[in-house]
């Protein structure tokens, strides 16, 4: 009987913590053992910060607890990663071409995110707790700091190899074009490279990192020198409104690291290693509608070596815009056209000579322009 009378007494504290567990929503934690762990406060034996790095989230749902855990971690990187951003970005942008901090700040989180993203791989949520009390989930994330050093140095080394190998034939190369692709490759890979060596250094205990043979500011010095000296364009631009047009081409491409020239071929400079030449159109068109008026814009310009007339590249862009009066909307449509030259039509250029995007071949691409209107040879 004692030991019947033992067994219900053991079933009615069950009883009794469920009931109060339902009803008042008390954790019954002396009964569960399960109370706070101390990880949520910054403190783990489990997972002592010698071998780990850890980040804690907490939300009112186990999944966005968890995403807070991994954001936690990440902020570790980022916040490295961010104070050695001012060194870097002399190989992204030349100072003095104008390019704005908003541009800048934009390629370099582009690399951040690309490292703490190839970190996170190495990130798991080791624990959750639920707080009945304040109704909150809270996650453990946990990155193992060996594990994690072993594949980034993988990273590493993988970069150096191919930074050595660009670095070696934009040194033998004779072809400027790939010279100078080969140096910005190199130099974006540095870049990368600089990025999970940062992480490195978190990682580590030692907060050492591993030393690449090259310099950011050595390799886009190198590329730099060489745009200047070596690979200057000229725009010749024909067709409507052809001056301000090639105005606002020029200084996008100026923008994006290339040097432009402002004199004529054969002039004390030198003539240009190549140029940007094309023609621009605007013109009414009819369309149906009562309270508008449109003009139509149209670009087809090529790339090409004035020394062989060999064409390296062509690109052709379009558009209308509307207004009130013809006047009105071909006013709005030259103010936009400019903007797209000197944004989109001068990154594809440039993205085309550094290698990093191919323009397509004059004899495979559609004209923008009205054939009979275009002076471009297809």
């Amino acid at each position: 009987m004692r030991a019947h009378g033992a067994s219900f007494g053991q079933g009615g504290v069950v009883f009794l913590c469920l009931w109060l567990m339902l009803s008042t929503s008390t954790a019954c934690t002396w009964f569960t053992g399960k109370g706070k762990p101390g990880w949520v406060d910054g403190r783990s034996v489990e997972y002592p910060s010698t071998q780990y790095l850890t980040g804690v989230g907490q939300a009112d749902t186990r999944s966005n607890a968890e995403d807070q855990a991994y954001a936690a971690v990440a902020r570790i990187f980022k916040a490295e990663v961010a104070a050695q951003a001012k060194d870097w970005e002399s190989y992204l942008v030349v100072e003095n071409h104008g390019v704005t901090n908003a541009e800048r700040r934009l390629t370099i989180d582009n690399v951040t995110k690309v490292s703490t993203d190839k970190v996170l791989e190495n990130v798991r949520i080791a624990d959750v707790w639920y707080d009945s009390d304040s109704r909150l989930y809270y996650a453990l994330g946990m990155m193992n700091r060996s594990q994690a050093e072993a594949a980034l140095m993988e990273k590493v080394s993988a970069l150096d190899r191919s930074i050595e190998t660009d670095v070696a034939e934009s040194r033998q190369e004779t072809d400027k074009l790939a010279k100078v692709r080969a140096l910005r490759r190199a130099g974006r890979n540095l870049l990368l490279r600089e990025a999970y060596n940062t992480d490195l250094r978190v990682i580590r205990l030692s907060g050492q990192g591993t030393p690449s043979a090259y310099q950011v500011n050595e390799l886009s010095g190198e590329l730099e020198q060489f745009l200047a000296t070596n690979l200057v364009l000229a725009v010749q631009v024909s067709g409507d409104h052809a001056e301000p047009v090639g105005r606002a081409l020029a200084e996008g491409l100026i923008r994006e690291g290339l040097h432009v020239t402002t004199k004529a071929e054969g002039e004390e400079a030198g003539a240009p290693e190549l140029i940007v030449r094309g023609t621009v159109r605007l013109f009414p068109i009819e369309v149906r509608d009562p309270n508008f008026k449109y003009v139509r814009w149209c670009s087809d310009f090529e790339i090409v070596e004035p020394a062989t007339q060999r064409v390296v590249g062509a690109t052709a862009q379009g558009g209308r815009e509307g207004h009130l009066t013809e006047r009105e909307a071909t006013a709005k449509t030259l103010r936009v056209m400019q903007q797209e030259l000197s944004s989109d039509v001068a990154k594809a250029i440039a993205a085309h000579i550094f290698g990093e995007v191919a323009l397509p071949e004059p004899a495979t691409m559609r004209a923008s322009c009205p054939r009979e209107e275009s002076g471009m040879r297809r």
